[in-house]
């Protein structure tokens, strides 16, 4: 028989990799989704699509983490082996901005999912929570380990931080098989456009074919370990497939700049670039283009058209800018994960280097650009 699971944040990045991962091991699938009037399950609309799956393997239901009254009956319902709670307001710089909100759902959120386990008597199940890198904000070591000290330095992280201490409390208290998952950046094309990493590979697909002028962006100097969604969602299967319930660190052990990043996906497409000035005056200009190389970037799928680069690009162009408004009220420089104990427990490590990552999301938003011209 198979095992049943739950997940809330199905069309989020990581919700739609984890869900194509559970079904390829013969999981039944359930997801909560926000009511909206709009349709906003693009990631998950190949699986929604799929006859086989929806309403057999697959089933969506309406709800949210701040509606009690429906994750109780939910879970009467569904009666899950495991819950991976992912639902999140997940954007640090808009967590200033809606703190309130950011704290119902990333901590009183994962309150009521616990509290709903134990009135309906689910004491078999075990949940995954959805923790993150950003508890340890203002770093009190390098790296960072389970082990280490949390300074978190946003609303998003201070909510996160209650969500993480009540998973462990209820766990102690109530002997529930509650785990955390502390995930490093994680990153992949289905990453959201307001994300720095996916906010520079589509700004620099549209700015190659002449949609776009610029990119603006925040610190361009702060610090992340980044890694490939997908494999952080098999760690977080991997977590809840334990006898014991425990924490985790899922890392790369690795760190780089967002103005690396930047670099990076500009040279994929042939677009060399240079830096002037200093602070918010730091500029990146264009010093040397070579069209061949977008092309070469399809080519290497073997995909039968050209990409046509703007004849509006040349040597001198400002494309990169700063802008003080991204900046974050209280900034988190540096993130380095250390994933030793996933490593060793788990059999769990990262594989795709950082190059490989920044190579496959500005392969998709040129493509993107190529197929539908945004």
């Amino acid at each position: 028989m198979s095992k049943i699971a739950l997940i809330t944040g199905i069309t989020g990045q990581d919700g739609s990799y984890l869900t194509e991962i559970l079904l390829e091991k013969g999981y039944e699938v359930h997801g909560i989704i926000r009511r909206s009037s709009s349709f906003n399950t693009q990631r998950i609309d190949h699986l929604y699509a799929n006859k086989k799956l929806l309403d057999k393997r697959l089933f969506l239901h309406y709800g949210d983490v701040v509606d009690t009254s429906n994750l109780n009956r939910l879970l009467e319902k569904i009666q899950p082996d495991e819950i991976y709670n992912l639902a999140a307001q997940s954007h640090v710089k808009v967590s200033f901005e809606v703190p309130d909100y950011t704290a119902q759902v990333d901590a009183l959120g994962t309150l009521r999912f616990l509290d709903a386990i134990r009135e309906t008597g689910l004491k078999k199940v075990k949940f995954y929570q959805a923790s993150t890198s950003e508890l340890y904000g203002k770093v009190q070591e390098v790296p960072q380990t389970e082990k280490t000290p949390f300074y978190p330095r946003s609303p998003y992280g201070v909510a996160k931080l209650y969500g993480y201490w009540i998973i462990v409390n209820y766990r102690e208290a109530y002997n529930l098989f509650a785990c955390n998952g502390i995930l490093f950046n994680h990153e992949s094309p289905r990453r959201g456009e307001t994300f720095v990493t996916r906010k520079i590979t589509r700004a620099a697909a549209r700015i190659s074919a002449g949609l776009q002028d610029k990119l603006s962006l925040g610190n361009l100097h702060s610090k992340r370990d980044w890694g490939y969604a997908p494999e952080y969602c098999e760690g977080m299967w991997r977590i809840l497939q334990q006898d014991k319930a425990e924490d985790f660190v899922l890392a790369t052990g690795e760190t780089h700049t967002v103005k690396e990043f930047v670099e990076l996906t500009f040279k994929d497409l042939g677009i060399e670039l240079e830096w002037k000035g200093k602070g918010v005056e730091e500029k990146g200009v264009i010093s040397a283009i070579d069209f061949t190389k977008g092309n070469q970037l399809l080519e290497k799928d073997k995909k039968e058209y050209r990409f046509d680069f703007s004849e509006k690009l040349k040597a001198g162009d400002v494309v990169v800018s700063v802008n003080p408004e991204y900046y974050r009220p209280t900034e988190v420089d540096l993130l380095i994960g250390d994933p030793a104990k996933a490593e060793k427990i788990l059999g769990w490590k990262a594989a795709t280097k950082f190059e490989e990552l920044v190579h496959v999301m500005i392969k998709a938003d040129l493509d993107k650009v190529l197929r539908k011209g945004y």
